[in-house]
C-alpha cells in the first residue's frame, strides 16, 4: 500500500491542470514515512507535534508568490483541513496540522502569499490582496484539486480551523466563497480588524507621547487582579476568573496611590492613561469609535509593535518613513479601508454560505487582550439581526464566549476544546470545537454546549461548560466547581441585552 501512495506522490509534482486554479505548481511531492516520528523543519510560531502516520508531504506555489503545503495521510478520512494563520502570515500552520492528520485529516496551510523574511511586503499590492483574502481560497481550491487526483476521489467535506488571523480567514472563507468549506471554525476573529488596529496604535501613541503615564506589564496585571478579585464571586464561583465581564463594575479610581503609597497602586497619570485606554476610544470630536475593553482585560504594554507600524507605513502609505507620530485616528482608518477593503471581515451578507448548509463556530476569549471581545460580540449581534434574530442565526452560526480566556488560549480561564493551536487528543464532539463541527454538518446536531479543560502539563486541572451566546455556564450550586458537568446552560439576560441594543 504504502508502495502504490509512494508512486502516486511522485507523480504529483509539477503544474496541477484544471481544476484547480490557474498558477498551482507544485515543487516538491514528498513521500514521508515516520520512523517512528517525523516533523517538518520549522522556526514559525506553529510549532509541529511529533507525527507519527505515513503521508504524502506536498510543497507548493500558486501564482509564483502564494505558497502552501498539503499533507495527504494515507488513511485518510475523506475530510480536508484548512488550518488559519494568525497574525502578518508569512509562515505555515504546522501546529495544527500536525495534530489533525493523526487524525485521518488531509490538511492543508498557506503562507497568505509573503514570507515573514520578506521585507515590506504589505506594499506590493498582489500580495496585500492575497493576504485579505485570496491566498485562503485559492488554496483551498488547489487542495482539492490535488487530493482528487492523489486519493482517485473527490473530497467529501472540507472543514476549515483557525484562530486571530486564521479566525479572521475563517470569516472571510464564509463571506467571500461559500463553495470552499462546508463549515468553518473562527476563533478571536477580530472582524473589524482595521478598527482594532486603529486601538492599538493610539494607545501605544498615547503612552509614548505620554511617558509619565505609560503603562508596564506590571501595571496592567494589577488592574487585572484587582478587577478579578472584585468580580470573582459574582458567578457563585470564586475560582480566579471574570465569568460574566458584563456584570463587573469595578472602579478603576481604587488602583491610585494612597499618599506615600509607591507599590501595588497606580500613579495619578497611570490612573489617567488606565481610564482613557479602557474607555471607548473617541475620534477627533469626541464620538465613540468602538466598545472600550471589559473590566480587567489587559493589553499590551509599549510602543506601537514594528507588525502594526507596518501595516500603516507599509499597507496604507507606502512609506518606510511615515511618521506614526501624525497618525489620525479617522482619517487614517477611512484610509486603510480604502487601501485594505477585504482586511475587514464583518459583511452580514451571508445567504450564499447559509443555502448552501454552511455551518460556523465562533469563539471568543472574554479576557483576549488582543483581539477583543467587543468586536466579536457586536459582528456577531449585527449578523443575528441580518438574518432575521437570533433563532434563525444559531442554525447555522453559534457564538461561545470563553470566561478568562486570553488570545486563542492562556489566562485564567479553561482554554483547552479542540480550537486552533489546541490539543487535539479526542474526536468526541462534546470537547472538541471541530468534531461539534463535523457533527453539526454531517449529521445535523448543532452544539449545544462544549466541555473546556485547563491543563497543568499533562494533567486537567478543571473544566468549565462553554454555552452558545446569549446563553452562558451558571452553576448549579451543589456540584464540584471544578468540574464542567456541574454548570449548566441558561440564557443571559446581559447577553440578551446585547442583542436588543445593536
Amino acid at each position: 500500500m504504502l508502495g502504490a501512495a509512494a508512486a502516486a506522490c511522485a507523480a504529483l509534482a509539477g503544474p496541477v491542470s484544471t481544476p484547480a486554479p490557474a498558477g498551482v505548481t507544485i515543487v516538491q511531492a514528498t513521500m514521508v514515512t515516520p520512523a517512528p516520528v517525523w516533523s517538518p523543519v520549522t522556526t514559525g510560531f506553529y510549532k509541529p507535534v511529533p507525527v507519527q502516520v505515513p503521508l504524502c508531504r506536498v510543497e507548493g506555489t500558486i501564482e509564483g508568490n502564494i505558497g502552501f503545503e498539503l499533507w495527504l495521510p494515507t488513511d485518510w478520512n475523506g475530510r480536508l483541513l484548512g488550518a488559519g494563520v494568525g497574525g502578518d502570515a508569512g509562515v505555515f500552520n504546522y501546529a495544527d496540522m500536525s495534530r489533525r492528520i493523526a487524525q485521518g485529516f488531509a490538511t492543508v496551510t498557506t503562507d497568505g502569499g509573503h514570507k515573514t523574511t520578506q521585507a515590506r511586503w504589505m506594499s506590493d499590492r498582489k500580495a496585500r490582496v492575497d493576504y485579505e483574502h485570496r491566498a485562503t481560497h485559492l488554496t483551498a481550491q488547489a487542495a482539492k484539486a490535488i487530493a482528487r487526483r492523489f486519493y482517485q476521489r473527490g473530497v467529501d467535506k472540507s472543514y476549515y480551523l483557525g484562530c486571530s488571523g486564521g479566525g479572521r480567514q475563517a470569516l472571510k472563507e464564509m463571506q467571500n466563497y461559500p463553495g470552499d468549506y462546508d463549515g468553518v471554525i473562527a476563533g478571536a476573529p477580530g472582524p473589524y480588524m482595521p478598527l482594532q488596529s486603529v486601538r492599538m496604535m493610539w494607545g501605544a501613541l498615547l503612552q509614548k507621547h505620554r511617558p509619565a503615564g505609560a503603562l508596564a506589564d506590571g501595571d496592567w496585571a494589577l488592574y487585572e487582579r484587582r478587577a478579578t478579585a472584585a468580580c470573582d464571586s459574582n458567578d457563585g464561583v470564586a475560582d480566579g476568573i471574570i465569568a460574566d465581564p458584563l456584570r463587573c463594575s469595578f472602579k478603576i479610581s481604587t488602583l491610585a496611590c494612597r499618599p506615600g503609597q509607591t507599590k501595588d497602586c497606580l500613579s495619578a497619570p497611570k490612573l489617567a492613561m488606565l481610564e482613557t485606554i479602557v474607555r471607548p476610544m473617541p475620534d477627533e470630536q469626541g464620538r465613540a469609535m468602538d466598545w472600550g475593553l471589559y473590566p480587567g482585560v489587559r493589553t499590551r504594554p509599549g510602543p506601537p509593535s514594528p507588525l502594526l507600524r507596518a501595516m500603516w507605513a507599509d499597507g496604507v502609505y507606502n512609506d518606510p518613513n511615515w511618521n506614526e507620530d501624525g497618525f489620525r485616528r479617522s482619517a487614517d482608518l477611512a484610509t486603510a479601508n480604502r487601501m485594505m477593503p477585504e482586511l475587514r471581515a464583518d459583511k452580514t451578507a451571508i445567504a450564499p454560505f447559509l443555502r448552501a448548509g454552511g455551518k460556523a463556530i465562533l469563539y471568543q476569549g472574554w479576557a483576549d487582550p488582543s483581539t477583543n471581545a467587543g468586536p466579536t460580540l457586536n459582528y456577531y449581534t449585527k449578523l443575528a439581526g441580518a438574518q432575521g434574530g437570533i433563532d434563525r442565526l444559531d442554525d447555522a452560526v453559534r457564538l461561545f464566549m470563553v470566561p478568562g480566556m486570553y488570545h486563542c488560549a492562556g489566562g485564567p480561564g479553561a482554554d483547552a476544546f479542540g480550537g486552533s493551536g489546541h490539543p487535539a487528543e479526542t474526536t468526541d464532539p462534546a470537547r472538541d470545537v471541530l468534531w461539534a463541527l463535523i457533527r453539526w454538518v454531517e449529521q445535523g446536531r448543532a452544539p449545544e454546549r462544549l466541555i473546556a479543560a485547563k491543563h497543568d502539563a499533562d494533567t486537567v486541572r478543571f473544566t468549565r461548560a462553554l454555552c452558545p451566546f446569549p446563553q452562558a455556564a451558571r452553576y448549579d450550586g451543589h456540584g464540584p466547581t471544578g468540574q464542567a458537568s456541574a454548570y449548566r446552560c441558561q440564557t443571559d439576560p446581559d447577553l440578551l441585552r446585547l442583542l436588543s441594543a445593536k
